[in-house]
């Protein structure tokens, strides 16, 4: 379960990232960036977590 939720999570993260860094403001953008890379982070997190049967 603990890969699908965190799956889910990331790719919500990247789309709203994605979309905060078509903002003219560089400070939304940076922001969306992180969100993105974040998104990221928790799709590796949740793929770890099914490879080992969420016992991490």
């Amino acid at each position: 379960m603990g890969k699908l939720v965190e799956n889910i999570k990331g790719t919500a993260n990247e789309v709203i990232g994605k979309a905060k860094q078509q903002s003219n403001d560089p400070e939304t953008r940076a922001d969306g960036l992180k969100q993105e890379l974040k998104g990221k982070a928790q799709k590796v997190k949740g793929d770890v977590q099914g490879a080992f049967g969420d016992r991490i």
